[in-house]
């Protein structure tokens, strides 16, 4: 069922929300730098963005909050509670994971002066607490976008969490040859570029393959029960409007003000000149995070609407012991 047309009023306020999501995090954000990104000591100058990284995060909270505790309430839209919070459950540990056993290989942090200076736990080295806010938040900002987006904006195309699709399956876990293929076509491609043809053929290409694998395991494994249920519209829209923050914060601030930056020997060798340089693999980043959350969601959506055991939706009915 449809949801009623709001107001002109109402429709102007939500213009005017949206528009707010980004611009007054980016303007809070861009106010902490002090000097030029042009000036060559502005990666590791203290003063050029104090607390910039720390500031930063306000594009995924204020995102957060306003479809909490705004859009949400104010369209009627429901979550589903459990699903979302066993969806969160399963893939904030993957990003907390990226940095606590990799962040010693993949990144370094040239301006700490654009943290708090709080230190995380990871091995080999602790990393800015910022970090795992940023992967917290940033799954966060991803489902409640696409839900909302799913339910609201895009509602026709949405598929009810009562609906026979959800309910009427016989497991879960059904292999998705194409992904198993993509994904090994893209780890070898990857090892043979990095040896081949890299401008840094020193090291191995672990952070792309990082990327790869955590977007194309779950596809590999859960695509088929999902696909039929994603809202693929509202998927296509998170997943630019997340791309687009993404570039402005890294490119824009990230890599010039050294909040962040990259271990040539764990990446491809393919840099964006004129993004700062910025790695390939950031802008495959959160379309890939994006994938992953959407299928994740999805499947875990039916299992809840199944009313079965996990295990019983997952791995489907077992034959029962002579």
């Amino acid at each position: 069922m449809r949801n009623p047309s709001p107001s002109p009023r109402l429709s102007s306020l939500l213009v005017i929300a949206m528009l707010a999501m980004i611009v007054v995090p980016a303007a809070l954000t861009l106010h902490t730098v002090r000097v030029s990104a042009l000036a060559p000591t502005a990666a590791t100058n203290p003063d050029a963005s104090r607390y910039g990284y720390t500031v930063s995060i306000l594009l995924f909270i204020v995102p957060i909050l306003i479809i909490a505790f705004w859009f949400v309430p104010a369209e009627s839209v429901k979550i589903e509670k459990k699903s979302f919070w066993w969806t969160i459950g399963l893939l904030f540990p993957i990003g907390a994971g990226l940095d606590f056993f990799f962040a010693r290989f993949f990144f370094v942090f040239p301006n700490p002066a654009a943290t708090l200076g709080i230190k995380a736990p990871a091995l080999g080295a602790p990393v800015p607490i910022e970090e795992y806010a940023f992967y917290l938040t940033g799954f966060l900002c991803v489902l409640l976008l696409y839900i909302w987006l799913d339910q609201y904006w895009l509602a026709a195309y949405n598929v009810q969490s009562e609906a026979a699709e959800r309910k009427q399956f016989h497991r879960l876990l059904q292999p998705h040859p194409e992904s198993i293929i993509l994904a090994i076509v893209l780890v070898a491609g990857a090892i043979l570029y990095k040896k081949y043809l890299s401008p840094f053929p020193l090291g191995f290409p672990g952070y792309f393959i990082f990327l790869a694998l955590t977007a194309l395991v779950p596809s590999s494994a859960l695509l088929p029960s999902a696909r039929p249920v994603i809202n693929w519209r509202a998927f296509s829209l998170a997943a630019f409007f997340v791309l687009l923050v993404s570039l402005l914060w890294e490119a824009t601030l990230a890599i010039p003000y050294g909040w962040w930056n990259f271990r040539d020997q764990q990446m491809l060798g393919v840099r964006i000149t004129a993004w700062g340089q910025l790695p390939i693999e950031e802008v495959c980043l959160w379309v890939a995070v994006t994938y992953a959350t959407v299928i994740v969601y999805e499947t875990v959506k039916c299992w809840q609407a199944s009313g079965r055991s996990m295990r019983h939706a997952i791995f489907g009915e077992t034959a029962p012991r002579a």
